[in-house]
């Protein structure tokens, strides 16, 4: 046989893996599961970083202050040095009767050690522990472009009680309203569960451990046990670091798809995206020239071998060649159908994912280059370098 078929194979066998091994990664079934309501509501308080944030705050900040939730909650912005007037606009939307109380505050430059996003959200928890009567028994922190359902944080807070678990995250559903956001955003979400199969971090003491920044209900105590924000300060992947220190300090992790949780932040162009991925990609590979290398070359073989050897065995007429690549795409568009239904996508995307693994493969790569640059992980006029780690960790 041809090399070409060696490989098409190759790639077939991994396709049939992931198919059956990887957690069924490709599934979209867990979704936030339904509890009876507790007979006493615990105290909750929402903190939500933000920076720069005028354009997507009266879409998504109104949905907050109006959850139906029968128990104390309050919610807390805090302005991460914005320039647009974010936290004068948080405040208006807040000037109208009813609604959960708003504490908007901002508390200056982070402190050296600290990402931005992360130094707000330690400024709002303290601002929530020493409000009134004490601590708030759990923390929902969720994202200024995220917009939430009414019953959001009573089903979040149910959950948790209901099946014991100290954090529950939900995926926001990502908007896909132009070209690019329909070809890359449920790609996005698809690769993110193929390297964190969420059925593998629901398991109780799993090792997988992931969460979904946008929308994240932590126990109070739990928090404290993992030594939450600080444990993980420096983190530019802040989600999966928060959700390993949980876990590592014996919590219980959940991870699902969401209902009634979505972004309203717009991507409107391949630009926009490629910078939302290549900011952190690197950083996913722990800036190893090593894990990237060997992240560009699996990318290679389980994506873009498929309609290659297929087309080149059809042309050259390797049968082998030919057949395995086509059997590979094919299961392959298979597992993207139901992320493709998920976000209600034409199916007709599906054969499309090698051209988007493509794009992805050039922002990883693109992600490294700005890196070894010295740009490290750039986002809204900060840019973050390695984090520098003691021998001990």
């Amino acid at each position: 046989m041809s090399v070409l078929a060696w490989t098409a194979l190759g790639s077939l066998a991994c396709w049939v893996w992931l198919l059956l091994f990887q957690g069924f990664f490709w599934r979209t079934d867990q979704r936030l599961p339904r509890s009876p309501e507790p007979v006493r509501w615990p105290s909750v308080a929402v903190v939500v970083p933000a920076r720069d944030e005028a354009a997507v705050l009266p879409l998504s900040l109104p949905s907050l202050l109006a959850q139906d939730y029968p128990g104390e909650a309050v919610v807390y912005l805090v302005d991460d040095g914005s320039t647009d007037g974010t936290g004068g606009l948080a405040a208006s939307l807040a000037a109208g009767p009813g609604g959960l109380p708003l504490t908007v505050a901002s508390p200056g430059d982070p402190e050296p050690g600290w990402t931005g996003k992360l130094w707000a959200v330690r400024h709002g928890i303290a601002l929530a522990r020493a409000r009134g009567a004490g601590a708030p028994e759990y923390l929902l922190l969720t994202d200024a472009d995220i917009a939430h359902e009414p019953d959001s944080l009573r089903r979040l807070v149910a959950a948790a009680l209901g099946h014991d678990l100290d954090l529950v995250s939900q995926m926001a559903r990502l908007r896909v309203d132009s070209f690019w956001e329909r070809l890359v955003v449920p790609a996005f979400v698809y690769f993110f569960a193929q390297l964190y199969p969420f059925r593998r971090i629901n398991r109780p003491g799993g090792r997988t451990s992931a969460a979904a920044g946008g929308c994240v209900l932590l126990r109070d105590g739990a928090a404290r046990a993992a030594g939450v924000p600080e444990a993980v300060r420096d983190a530019v992947i802040d989600d999966v670091a928060l959700a390993r220190a949980v876990r590592r300090s014996g919590g219980r992790i959940w991870l699902g798809l969401a209902d009634g949780v979505d972004s309203v932040r717009p991507y409107p162009g391949l630009g926009e995206l490629w910078r939302m991925v290549s900011r952190s990609a690197y950083a996913q590979l722990r800036h190893s020239v090593v894990l990237l290398a060997g992240t560009v070359a699996g990318l290679a073989l389980v994506y873009l071998v498929p309609p290659v050897a297929l087309v080149a065995g059809a042309c050259g007429g390797d049968a082998v060649a030919g057949w395995a690549g086509g059997a590979a795409w094919a299961v392959m568009a298979g597992t993207y159908l139901p992320m493709l239904r998920y976000y209600r996508q034409p199916l007709a995307l599906a054969p499309l994912l090698p051209l988007t693994a493509l794009l992805y493969l050039g922002m990883t790569v693109d992600s490294a280059v700005q890196h070894h640059r010295g740009r490290g992980a750039a986002w809204k006029g900060r840019t973050y370098a390695r984090p520098r780690r003691t021998p001990a960790e």
